[in-house]
């Protein structure tokens, strides 16, 4: 990102105060961030228009609106099979707007799924799957793995101190984890887009 960090927490705000109902004004933003002078608010909100960030509309209180570059975006990084583990190229597909607010110290990307072996679990064939980053995960999560320099994404479980990855398709068999396995990070949730 191309902000200072205090850029990013006056975005942040603005972000946040829009989602509760009407943008902030100027007063609001100074008196949140302890600015004695609205001047310096106004220092700020130029910056982020010139940025790209928002939009201003002149001599108007609470005329603050983001631009959709403003938006939260995750960048879907590429492909992860739900079916037959198979090499994964990690690359920037795209990138995804979403309306809630992650902290910003998650490390969060979505994977499009092919392959139907999580159809059970309502996770479909070009579904997205908002994943957190994270080397480590609990039994019965969803989780992307790494095997053997292969990409998947199962259902973690542990039987007698041995964990495998579970797929939610009858037709699809269990896999053994094993000490090259490396756990990606865990599934939030899937997205549908419809066209």
């Amino acid at each position: 990102m191309d902000l200072t960090t205090k850029q990013q927490e006056v975005l942040m705000f603005i972000r946040k105060t829009i989602r509760n109902g009407l943008p902030p004004t100027i007063r609001e933003i100074a008196s949140e961030f302890g600015f004695s002078s609205t001047g310096t608010v106004r220092d700020y909100l130029k910056a982020l228009c010139v940025k790209g960030y928002l939009i201003l509309e002149e001599k108007k209180s609470r005329a603050i609106e983001l631009t959709e570059k403003a938006m939260l975006t995750i960048p879907i990084l590429g492909i992860v099979p739900a079916g037959v583990p198979v090499l994964a190229i990690e690359n920037v597909e795209d990138y995804f707007n979403v309306d809630k607010l992650f902290s910003q110290k998650d490390e969060l990307f979505f994977l499009r799924v092919h392959g139907d072996s999580m159809i059970d679990a309502g996770i479909m064939p070009e579904d997205l799957v908002l994943v957190k980053k994270q080397p480590c995960a609990q039994n019965k999560d969803v989780v992307v793995c790494r095997i053997d320099g292969e990409v998947t994404v199962k259902t973690l479980r542990s039987r007698e101190n041995k964990f495998f990855l579970e797929p939610a398709n009858k037709n699809y068999p269990i896999i053994a984890l094993n000490e090259r396995s490396q756990i990606i990070g865990k599934v939030i949730t899937a997205v549908r887009q419809y066209v």
